[in-house]
């Protein structure tokens, strides 16, 4: 039985797709030139004044609402002092003591366990700017494009006891959080990032260990792996008669290890005081009322869904929403053919496995889920094997056009005749007398090679279902 029980909160930061900053009107685009989107008011000029974006406000309150939050119709900006080299003003713009949204929860389900993971809040802030360090030139470099890009920070209860835990919370923030439309969820460009702050006590212990907060996470899998070392140092530490320390530790993906940045600050190590150029944000009623009508299905919604009107297990439902566009194209897709289990089977084995290995996006597809739901109907239906369908998925995914004239031009159509298959079939069997002995004789496994004989004369093309019925029937008399 574990002695020690883990205890993980986890810090989100999500950029909201807006098409300018928080506080002026240059551009969020990603990859720009360095320092390309940048003015007086985002690089920290003196006497420049900021101007709040007003999407920002309603993309950080529909977070808000769909986790059940409490969303608070006055919420005052703060400035967040430290001093860095890609921070220009000298402070963040954040939230502090009256944040936008408060006491929400994520529903979460682990190895079959549903659990509740607390929000404690979300507010909005401005993202620092990138420091660029280049070995080659001996030399820093500092590009402010990201200074004043738009985030709201999800800050979760410390109610995670396991890396699963934390991954399946994450999952599902980011699945909201794209169903919304605010955020593209990108977490190797940082659009979607987490700090992990992660403590152990003895089981039963009521009071929280020391703390350690993890960063530089870009991956569900480095999430895991980070919490997970981090977990077994500390209990290596504990175990050796020494203390844990609070600091921030940086994650090494090449090594799976941390290792120490920091001491870990403490909210009044930052001075935090109201932003005298900034009004509070006030928030009226009837707005609210609008966004909770433009809030979209989300995730679990769409589930449940899933599994009442095309009665599909919960695995199916849960792996097809997790993403909108492959929801979406399920949609579509049964729309087109009422055999649901059938197409989320396809969509669970080769869409999932092409989007998968390729990297590519449901956008990248040049197959329409009509054309897809025929494709499959075309298998399932016997006029093609399961083999060429495979084959023609690929080759309609990456060039789109219509399964029915490719199979016609490539004559992949399948032979389901038993008329038209039973002189091939005779014809092997009278070919091959001494394995036909044998297998009357008991050796019944030889009927995978009479299969393969009459599907090497066919060219692939016979249905294997007939040419079984027809061999058994056959060789038995």
């Amino acid at each position: 039985m574990a002695r020690y029980e883990t205890v993980i909160g986890l810090e989100v930061h999500a950029q909201l797709r807006t098409a300018s900053k928080i506080f002026c009107s240059c551009s969020t685009a990603f990859g720009d030139d360095p320092n390309a989107n940048v003015c007086a008011v985002c690089s920290g000029m003196p006497g420049v004044l900021p101007v709040l974006n007003a999407k920002v406000v309603e993309f950080a309150a529909k977070m808000g609402l769909a986790v059940d939050c409490r969303v608070n119709l006055t919420s005052v900006f703060a400035r967040k002092n430290y001093f860095y080299p890609d921070l220009p003003k000298g402070y963040q713009i954040s939230q502090f003591e009256q944040p936008i949204c408060e006491h929400g929860h994520v529903d979460i389900v682990v190895d079959g366990n549903p659990k509740r993971v607390g929000i404690t809040r979300i507010h909005m802030e401005e993202d620092a700017g990138k420091n660029i360090h280049s070995a080659a030139e001996n030399a820093s470099f500092v590009d402010l494009n990201r200074t004043g890009v738009p985030l709201i920070e999800i800050v979760s209860e410390p109610d995670m006891r396991s890396p699963e835990e934390a991954v399946a919370y994450l999952k599902a923030l980011r699945s909201i959080l794209v169903y919304l439309g605010i955020c593209d969820g990108n977490l190797e460009e940082g659009s979607f990032r987490c700090d992990a702050n992660v403590s152990i006590r003895p089981v039963g212990q009521e009071a929280f260990g020391t703390r350690a907060e993890l960063k530089n996470m870009n991956s569900f899998r480095h999430v895991h792996k980070a919490i997970e070392y981090e977990v077994s140092r500390q209990i290596a530490l504990v175990e050796d008669g020494e203390k844990v320390v609070q600091e921030t530790r940086l994650y090494d993906a090449s090594k799976g290890t941390t290792h120490s940045m920091r001491g870990k600050e403490e909210a009044h190590d930052y001075r935090y005081f109201p932003d005298p150029d900034l009004a509070p944000v006030v928030i009226t009623e009837a707005q609210l009322a609008q966004w909770r009508t433009e809030l979209p299905e989300l995730p679990e919604a769409r589930k449940a869904r899933f599994m009442e009107q095309y009665g599909l297990p919960e695995y199916d439902a849960a792996l097809l929403i997790a993403e909108r566009e492959v929801a979406d194209f399920y949609e579509a897709a049964a729309a087109a053919w009422n055999e649901p289990k059938k197409l989320s089977n396809w969509m669970m084995g080769e869409f999932l496995r092409e989007l998968n290995q390729t990297g590519a996006s449901v956008a990248d597809c040049k197959m329409t889920p009509a054309s897809f739901a025929r494709l499959v109907r075309l298998v399932e239906e016997g006029s093609i094997s399961a083999k060429s369908g495979k084959d023609l998925f690929q080759e309609l995914f990456q060039q789109g056009g219509d399964p029915e004239a490719l199979v016609k031009a490539k004559g992949l159509a399948q032979i389901s005749d038993s008329g038209a298959l039973e002189g091939v079939v005779d014809a092997i069997i009278a070919a091959n007398p001494k394995e036909t002995e044998a297998y009357r004789g008991g050796k019944t496994k030889l009927l995978a090679f009479f299969v393969g004989q009459v599907m090497r004369q066919t060219k692939g093309q016979a249905n294997p279902a007939v040419v079984n019925e027809l061999l058994t029937r056959k060789l038995s008399s």
